[in-house]
């Protein structure tokens, strides 16, 4: 059978370390070729070409490793979910799953009774939103809701209420934990508690086994999985001490159960932090999922109708009053307005929009009325694809993390075998250690070598097992660039991969495409020149009103621009065009001819006295033409495409960075010479076909040492793009789903390389930091707990900070300096 994709939502697949897990369990099932794991959005794609790998037997895969799994979706099919509040009971869960399971469309039907929400995948088309409404109604039921998975707030809830599920634990460990601490202070430093250790033994139930219980059976799922996870280690660290000190029932001994309640109590108290931690590195991108306007006031039937957004089809024109949000991708049909795109590209200046304009979903109408044609709609449209960009950045890997993933992959059995290994010896032949713990002891009050060697030798054991952390190393990359990515989302820069994050470090030259990229890619007029007895607004009304009757881009150059200065348009008699040499027509009873000096000296006029003027105009690389008026040189009018305001900038400021810019254009040398001159570029490779793009690319990255990237328009540059070690396509507008690139700039503004590479080499700082200290952390901690210097309940708390200062490092990205001042 023909490959699969395959979808499933992990709620508690929080690292790279849980994802190396997930992924292993998932290997051993016969027929998947492909495995990809994005611990940034808990979401794990399989790839089968077998029958047998079905939802079930990849949950039950997921589950064994000690994860849970959640909702299933397959490529080919969509899931919705219904929110059916009068739906209470499992009789009226049965009647509304009856309803929809008569459609066979209907893939699956999944009921989550306790939120009144019905998943139904359907085959991809055949059933919309709307549909599945409808059904449920026929049933007798009321629907306040239906959201496409992917589309909406499903992943939102699902991660609300996992961190509902971590509060709830957490509450139900710290309040016992907290009173056995109440109770241990008076009994240890006061006198002693009658019943102790009975109350402090029932106190900690709740605390260990109750609260604890989804760490025990993720923990007991891992191991008879043999994929052991960080669960192992709390279970482990936790559960022995509570035995071991049921013993001082029997037989005079120090307690050890209020250590295993603390262990538990901090551990909870860890996940819950880091839940709400990721979240806020996540923040950004769950801010683009809300974005999107709910309802649309569309045309129907002569009038105007309020639909939801889910119904909305292409083709189908949306009336927007001023204020409001647009409901999705369209095209200007009717009426004038300027737009707040400040979603899309990071700019707050609002944009002149009207008809024949492309607007994008969820920018704001700032003034007037529009009409606006729908032409995407649901995953097409461009916040859709910006998500989706997005996400595929947050799920892709680093290299440096690479050897980071291997490692922890065996991280948990080798401290398994440490903390085992430090148990015998300090129960067998503790000798050599007791000087270390004598000195300790004069330094650290929780160190006693006085006590018997199985008392220090499980002290030990626990302490290592508790003060492990694989998730510090795990959570080092996907937290990085789960802020990373965000930023760049709401500066309109959309970064691919975490490769490319990497590949920034090393970029020395930059290849500039000059038409598109340097230059705004659309001529404008620039030059008017004025003869004696003629002047510069008699000059352009007379050549744009004969070239109003032109369709060429340089003549409407010329006609904006006697309208930018508010010159009068006359209308044109006898027009003709003239290949190769220009045009001629009568304006209000005047022979005008606009063109080059054959035009003139075909008719018998003299241009030389304008030559010097034409020279200086041609050499400044612009495209001078002359103009007659009543059988006289009148003037000059010129037309070039203008310098983008911010590119001199960004060229100074990527000079600033140590990167050389290179333009590269078709345009002759003394063109091209001259725009790179005014934006300070000194290497310039002109007359360059865009099939010789690729050839550049590759004679820089042989000739030069370091990296070379591409800035191009991500159409006729996409083979350069390619070739470069970092693509970049810039001005993509709506069309972001470019495949050339690895960085996609919204807007053409060349500032925003800048941005991009700033962000890309801060992200990448940050991920070299966290697995830094991940490491760092590990190597020194592991060592100290197995020679019996640090209490279990103080490994427990240093395991917990660990993990929050990686999350912690990561936020602080968003204080770095991206974005650029513009001179």
């Amino acid at each position: 059978m023909n490959p699969r994709k395959i979808t499933i939502n992990v709620a508690d697949m929080g690292s790279d370390h849980c994802a190396g897990i997930v992924r292993k369990s998932l290997e051993r099932l016969e027929g998947i070729e492909t495995i990809e794991t994005n611990s940034a959005r808990k979401k794990v794609i399989v790839t089968a070409s077998d029958e047998s790998v079905t939802a079930d037997t990849l949950r039950q895969a997921i589950e064994r490793a000690g994860y849970e799994a959640g909702a299933v979706t397959t490529e080919g099919e969509s899931l919705f979910w219904l929110t059916v509040p009068g739906m209470g009971s499992d009789h009226c869960a049965g009647i509304v799953r009856d309803s929809l399971q008569r459609h066979d469309s209907v893939v699956d039907v999944q009921i989550r009774l306790s939120r009144h929400r019905v998943g139904v995948q359907v085959a991809d088309d055949a059933l919309t939103a709307a549909d599945l409404k409808k059904i449920v109604e026929k049933a007798g039921y009321e629907v306040s809701d239906v959201i496409e998975e992917g589309e909406d707030s499903d992943e939102d809830a699902s991660e609300e209420a996992y961190l509902s599920n971590a509060r709830k634990h957490l509450w139900m460990a710290m309040i016992p934990a907290i009173a056995i601490m109440g109770l241990m202070m008076p009994h240890m430093f006061w006198k002693p508690v009658p019943g102790y250790l009975f109350w402090i033994a029932l106190l900690a139930v709740p605390t260990v086994f109750v609260a604890g219980w989804e760490t025990h059976r993720s923990a007991w799922r891992s191991l008879t999985n043999r994929t052991a996870n960080m669960d192992v280690l709390i279970s482990m660290g936790s559960l022995p001490p509570y035995f071991i000190g049921l013993a001082g029932f029997f037989t005079p001994m120090t307690s050890f159960i209020e250590m295993a309640a603390t262990i538990m109590a901090f551990h909870l108290l860890g996940r819950y932090l880091e839940t709400r931690a990721k979240g806020r590195a996540s923040q950004a991108i769950r801010k683009l999922l809300h974005l999107g306007a709910k309802t649309a006031r569309v045309e129907r039937d002569g009038g105007e109708t309020e639909v939801s957004v889910k119904e909305l089809r292409p083709g189908d024109v949306m009336i927007i009053r001023p204020g409001e949000k647009i409901p999705t991708d369209g095209d200007v049909v009717e009426g004038n307005s300027h737009i707040d795109e400040s979603l899309a590209t990071g700019e707050s200046v609002p944009v002149e929009k009207q008809p024949g304009d492309t607007v994008l979903g969820a920018t704001i109408n700032k003034e007037g009325r529009l009409k606006v044609k729908a032409t995407k709609v649901g995953k097409d449209t461009f916040l859709s694809q910006v998500v989706k960009l997005v996400e595929e950045a947050q799920g892709s890997k680093v290299p440096v993390q690479e050897l980071a993933d291997k490692i922890t992959g065996y991280f948990v059995p080798v401290v398994l075998v440490i903390s085992l290994a430090s148990f015998l010896v300090w129960w067998l032949a503790p000798g050599p250690f007791i000087p270390i713990l004598e000195w300790g002891a004069g330094v650290l009050p929780w160190v006693n070598p006085e006590l018997a060697p199985l008392l220090l030798a499980v002290l030990a054991a626990i302490a290592v097992l508790v003060i492990s952390c694989p998730c510090a190393l795990g959570l080092a990359t996907p937290t990085a660039l789960m802020v990373g990515s965000g930023m760049g989302a709401e500066r309109g820069i959309l970064i691919r991969s975490g490769e490319a994050i990497q590949t920034f470090r090393n970029v020395r030259r930059i290849i500039l495409d000059k038409t598109g990229t340097i230059t705004t890619g659309e001529p404008a007029l620039t030059d008017v020149v004025a003869a004696d007895g003629f002047s510069e607004d008699e000059v352009l009304r007379a050549a744009a009103s004969i070239e109003d009757a032109s369709e060429h881009p340089l003549a409407q150059a010329i006609v904006r621009g006697a309208k930018d200065k508010d010159i009068g348009i006359e209308p044109v008699e006898d027009f003709k065009a003239l290949t190769a040499r220009g045009v001629e027509g009568t304006v209000d009873g005047t022979r005008v001819r606009v063109g080059t000096r054959k035009l003139l000296e075909e008719n018998g006029l003299d241009p030389s006295g304008l030559e010097e003027a034409m020279a200086r105009l041609e050499n400044q690389g612009k495209t001078a033409m002359l103009v007659a008026v009543d059988d006289r040189p009148a003037g000059i009018v010129a037309v070039a495409d203008t310098l983008k305001e911010s590119s001199k900038a960004a060229v100074a400021a990527l000079r600033e960075m140590g990167i050389v810019s290179i333009m590269v254009t078709g345009d002759n040398e003394r063109t091209a010479r001259h725009v790179a001159g005014q934006v300070g570029i000194d290497d310039v490779r002109a007359g360059v076909m865009p099939e010789g793009k690729v050839d550049v690319v590759k004679a820089l990255q042989t000739e030069f040492p370091g990296r070379v990237a591409m800035v191009g328009d991500g159409i006729n540059d996409a083979a350069a793009l390619k070739q470069a070690d970092v693509g970049i396509a810039i001005g993509a507008g709506a069309d972001v789903t470019i495949e050339a690139a690895d960085v996609t700039l919204v807007t053409g503004d060349l500032i925003k390389v800048v941005e991009a590479v700033r962000l890309s080499r801060a992200t990448f700082r940050k991920i070299l930091q966290n697995l830094f200290w991940a490491w760092i952390y590990n190597i020194v901690a592991i060592p100290v707990a197995a020679v019996g210097l640090l209490h279990p309940m103080i490994g427990v708390i240093a395991m917990t900070a660990s993990s929050l200062s990686v999350v912690g490092n990561s936020l602080l990205l968003k204080r770095a300096g991206i974005d650029v001042k513009r001179k």
